[in-house]
């Protein structure tokens, strides 16, 4: 089912794409002082099975998500840019390994707006790279969903991260651009689990790798 998702959303884009590549001979404009481009990419999140929790011991697991995801990019100078992306995704998640086994916390989703600072070593080329550090702050909505016998309520804490970036523009028209990128955030949520025998308390340590394939347009 992923593969279907990320095959399917990965074809709209190249539907999307498809008038500005027909007009990729012409010349590069790069980028631009003051520039504003909007992007619409498809992206995978692929979080890290990492943490502890207290009690039954195990280690928190979150579950891949692919999503549609848009993006807002200014630039101050030819180099420099400031990146903000917003999207939502929805996880599985669970403890595995633990005293009483796998446990099934149920859904959670995740809202993760990320700034980022980029700097574009060539702006100018048509084939242009970037490297970005920013922070991120994620907030967990929506627990539910089908759980482990004995779990009453799940609570995923909101939290703050840092976040490193790098990524490809490719111009195939003075105002379009296929953009390929990847983000590793740092992020470490606390989690409360309600059961009838008591709290249990865990860190999960997801430090989620983001990977995204999209268009972009340059205003």
């Amino acid at each position: 089912m992923i593969r279907k998702t990320l095959l399917a959303g990965a074809a709209v884009l190249g539907l999307a794409a498809g008038p500005a590549l027909a007009q990729s001979t012409g010349a590069v404009r790069g980028k631009q002082a003051g520039d504003v481009v909007l992007g619409l990419s498809l992206i995978g999140v692929l979080p890290m099975e990492r943490g502890s929790v207290d009690v039954i011991g195990g280690t928190p697991s979150a579950s891949f998500a692919a999503a549609p995801q848009l993006d807002l990019t200014y630039f101050f100078t030819p180099n420099l840019s400031l990146n903000l992306i917003a999207a939502t995704t929805r996880h599985d998640v669970e403890v595995t390994g633990s005293a009483l086994g796998t446990v099934d916390l149920g859904r959670v989703w995740a809202l993760p707006p990320t700034l980022t600072l980029q700097y574009h070593p060539l702006p100018a080329e048509r084939f242009s790279p970037y490297v970005g550090v920013g922070v991120n702050w994620t907030m967990f909505y929506g627990e539910g969903g089908s759980r482990s016998p004995g779990v009453l309520d799940v609570d995923v804490r909101n939290a703050f991260g840092f976040a490193l970036n790098a990524g490809l523009d490719i111009e195939v028209a003075p105002n379009w651009v296929v953009n390929l990128d990847v983000k590793k955030l740092f992020l470490r949520p606390d989690v409360r689990v309600d059961t009838a025998l008591g709290r249990i308390n865990a860190n999960a340590d997801l430090d989620p790798w983001i990977f995204g394939i999209g268009v972009r347009y340059r205003f």
